[in-house]
């Protein structure tokens, strides 16, 4: 049996869930999150906790089994909590801002990078510890941002500039050894 799988997923107050079909919708504090499962994954609200069964020990039934039970708690604690990624800022002149709720940054290139945010995402900027803060419910969508965010300009190994998640380890790399005689 999944050890995930089997595990319930508790529903915090303020949380409900509305299972129709396949269709499961998660409405919370912070958001309202919907998703589409599997038919054959049976899933049931019990005792203020969701609990997902899987018809058969195949073994597409078993990986779908605990795949399915993770996209619930990550709905679950979307809602109630959120989620958030943090991109830090590395090398001179690279810096970002907010203008309303669309994020300019600077990063090297002869024009300044403009993104939207996607629906359900919002950006926050700190000038003094120059990061960016990408927060949302969907924690799929804030990871995706996030990567596509990094991608403008990622750490490169020989001076460490670019954008990079919060404790990322970069490898450097020592460059030419210069002329030697």
């Amino acid at each position: 049996m999944s050890r995930i799988g089997k595990q319930p997923v508790a529903l915090p107050k303020g949380v409900q869930v509305d299972i129709k079909g396949g269709t499961v919708k998660v409405k919370g504090p912070k958001g309202e999150l919907s998703r589409e499962f599997p038919a054959h994954m049976k899933i049931e609200s019990k005792d203020g906790q969701l609990v997902v069964t899987r018809p058969s020990d195949a073994q597409a039934m078993r990986a779908l089994h605990g795949t399915t039970r993770a996209l619930l708690h990550n709905m679950v604690a979307g809602v109630s909590d959120g989620f958030s990624k943090t991109l830090q800022i590395e090398g001179v002149g690279y810096r970002a801002e907010l203008k309303g709720k669309q994020l300019v940054m600077a990063l090297g290139y002869s024009h300044p990078v403009e993104v939207d945010p996607p629906a359900g995402i919002s950006f926050a900027v700190d000038d003094k510890t120059r990061t960016i803060v990408i927060s949302g419910t969907d924690k799929e969508l804030v990871g995706q941002v996030a990567a596509d965010l990094r991608a403008w300009r990622p750490p490169e190994p020989y001076k460490g500039k670019g954008l990079r998640y919060l404790g990322e380890h970069v490898r450097r790399k020592a460059g030419k050894a210069g002329k030697v005689g």
